[in-house]
């Protein structure tokens, strides 16, 4: 919808964490992007464009200096008040010391589940790797048979140790589970800015975070990480199963499988997931069973909360409006609060938190709070974020309920095959706030210096 507000705001929630807040308003999810790397910003590349499409825009270009001002600048009118000089400077030390702190961007927008343009199934099944689920229902105080039945059925996942990388490039690994159903792997316990790991994403492609030594002695092609520096030390290698199973007997196939056996034989502790409908679930277990293979069931925690004082939400107020309704930020503030059992009251001897709930707000009588937390697959989110949807298909007293997901800190790619950095924070997760008239709004939040979220 053209002419909507757009609102890009920077909120410092804290003096050492800037937060870069971009606020996203239009049903049919045009949108306004911007970078918040450590090194220096980019140049700008072209103006958005109008319309229902997305439209890009990089980070704005740093202030400019004053004339006569900078490295290289002609001095006039020796003997004048250097108070120009001054105020630049003091923007330059402060622009310095932003980047010698953590950045997080969180990226916002509203649309609605009916709207054709609505991209919220896309977000969640292109989010592969998902340590913790929370949902969030006030005025809830036991949870209905089909949520409750979602929530037990979210399915095993497995951990297998000291298991070689070739084995997920074998033409019956990749018939097996590859191709049927969705398959995710990531390596367990491993840092992604220090050591070598690898993912599997559902879409068939293994992603490979390499250090220099390790990639040059594998001897495949890849390119240098995002998050090296000057002096290049990790690369990136990307390998798609699907187009390898094609043809086993291309030279390319056989080059990757002798790397993987014979050249460099890399072996790493995976946690797995699959799920194929109608498939045996413990087919995984079966095929691996020549490894040390166990098998995990998510870990579930629900609480229900009494007299929560919540803030007061409208759908069609993103960026909140003074004493009607709050934001969203001011929002994913609170939730963080509630999900780690902050109390909210703000009083004097409480020496642990002085936050308190955003305002305008109200109290809800009781408030249920499911947290799983496992290997999640995207299809299992989908299901959850479906049937929370349908729990305003009767009259509740709840104007909204929200679901969280956060994904591994040390995965190898964020969204789709966004590479992902951990450095100064490896976050990267996103909220839905549902709306009892189906409106919805979208939160995505990274760290470090990755890309904006899709």
């Amino acid at each position: 919808m053209e002419g909507m507000a757009r609102k890009v705001a920077l909120k410092t929630q804290d003096p050492q964490v800037p937060i870069i807040l971009i606020l996203r308003s239009e049903l049919s999810v045009s949108s306004t992007r911007q970078r918040a790397p450590e090194q220096a910003p980019k140049k700008p590349s072209h103006t958005p464009k109008k319309g229902a499409g997305a439209s890009k825009m990089r980070s704005p270009p740093a202030p400019r200096m004053p004339a006569g001002q900078g490295p290289g600048a002609r001095r006039e009118g020796a003997g004048r008040p250097s108070w120009g000089r001054a105020c630049v400077g003091e923007t330059m030390a402060t622009l310095r010391r932003l980047r010698e702190v953590p950045r997080h961007l969180l990226v916002c927008e509203k649309s609605n589940f009916g709207h054709d343009k609505s991209r919220h199934r896309h977000l969640v099944e292109t989010h592969y790797h998902n340590y913790r689920v929370s949902f969030l229902i006030p005025e809830c105080g036991i949870l209905s048979k089909e949520l409750k039945n979602l929530v037990m059925e979210t399915g095993p996942y497995y951990f297998v140790k000291n298991l070689p990388l070739h084995e997920l490039i074998t033409h019956e690994f990749i018939n097996t589970f590859v191709k049927k159903g969705s398959c995710c792997a990531l390596t367990y316990n491993t840092n992604i800015d220090e050591d070598n790991t690898a993912a599997l994403l559902p879409n068939g492609k293994l992603i490979l975070s390499l250090d220099k030594d390790t990639y040059e002695e594998t001897g495949l092609q890849g390119h240098p990480s995002r998050y090296s520096g000057r002096k290049i030390m990790k690369f990136v290698v990307s390998i798609d199963l699907m187009d390898l199973s094609c043809n086993l007997d291309s030279k390319k196939y056989k080059r990757i499988s002798w790397s993987f056996k014979e050249k460099k034989p890399l072996k790493f502790d995976f946690l797995l997931a699959w799920h194929h409908t109608g498939a045996e679930e413990s087919a995984m277990m079966s095929y691996f069973s020549s490894y040390r293979i166990q098998e995990h069931q998510p870990k579930i925690a629900v609480s229900t909360m009494t007299d929560l004082q919540c803030p007061v939400l409208q759908s069609s107020e993103l960026g909140g409006k003074p004493e009607v309704a709050c934001g969203a930020w001011e929002l994913l503030d609170w939730l963080g609060a509630v999900f780690s059992d902050v109390e909210l009251n703000n009083e004097p001897n409480n020496f642990i938190s002085t936050y308190c709930c955003p305002q305008p707000s109200t109290v809800v009588a009781k408030a249920y709070l499911c947290t799983i937390t496992g290997f999640i697959l995207p299809e299992k989110i989908c299901l959850l974020l479906e049937q929370l949807c349908r729990y305003f298909d009767e009259p509740k007293l709840a104007p909204w309920v929200t679901l969280s997901v956060q994904g591994f800190a040390d995965s190898p790619v964020s969204w789709r095959e966004k590479e992902h950095g951990f450095r100064k924070g490896g976050e990267h997760l996103y909220n839905f706030v549902i709306f009892n008239n189906q409106d919805y709004w979208l939160q995505m939040a990274v760290g470090a210096n990755d890309d904006c979220p899709p």
